[in-house]
């Protein structure tokens, strides 16, 4: 396996390309993605858009097919896709996410759950729309991850100026095609990502007010 060009880096992984046409995700803590592979894998077998993946060679790589298009986020910057239709998107993908059946729990209120899910995990293909990063994927209630995706866009309208405005519109409209955010799980989010090692000062300080933004945009 020879590996090429750093093609992309996010938070806790680097992504280089393979002469293969296909892509190695390496994490920079080890982390195993034995799990990640596996979820994966299930979520193809039903039908959802998720890359090929296959097991690397170390405890902290995997490797997927490559994509063509852009990211979501590199979509809006392009004119490419409305924040409107951005987040009407978002909220279909995560609809036909939380019609499979959990792959282990035994609760049959419980789906698989992505819980980082925002346009940058969001590949547009030209076969179509492909959601990528299931490190942080888990099982339990899918309005949790309902409130985690429309978190993460309240937080980037609060802490990155430079795309305030459109995540303000993206969080609306993914607000408007969900059937609501309960309570509960709003605050489950708060804490999961007020615990994320990753995440700035800055953002974890934002947290309140994001909650509240999205409590807000609800109602409008």
């Amino acid at each position: 396996m020879k590996i090429g060009e750093l093609v992309g880096a996010g938070r806790t992984a680097d992504v280089f390309a393979l002469d293969d046409g296909r892509v190695l995700r390496r994490y920079r803590d080890g982390d195993d993605t034995t799990g990640e592979v596996a979820v994966m894998a299930y979520l193809a077998e039903h039908g959802f858009p998720v890359p090929a993946v296959w097991p690397g060679t170390a405890a902290g790589e995997l490797v997927m097919q490559r994509l063509s298009g852009t990211t979501m986020v590199e979509a809006l910057v392009n004119g490419a896709i409305t924040a409107e239709r951005a987040g009407e998107l978002l909220a279909e993908l995560l609809r036909c996410l939380h019609t499979i059946p959990a792959r282990l729990s035994a609760d049959p209120g419980h789906r698989v759950l992505h819980l980082d899910f925002h346009p940058e995990n969001v590949m547009l293909t030209p076969q179509g729309p492909v959601v990528i990063d299931w490190a942080t994927a888990a099982e339990g209630p899918p309005g949790l991850d309902s409130a985690m995706a429309a978190l993460i866009l309240a937080q980037a309208a609060l802490t990155m100026p430079a795309v305030s405005e459109v995540a303000r519109t993206v969080l609306s409209s993914l607000l408007q095609h969900l059937d609501g955010i309960e309570e509960e799980h709003l605050a489950e989010a708060r804490m999961r990502r007020a615990a994320n090692p990753t995440l700035s000062p800055d953002e974890v300080g934002k947290l309140d007010e994001a909650v509240a933004l999205i409590t807000e945009t609800a109602g409008s």
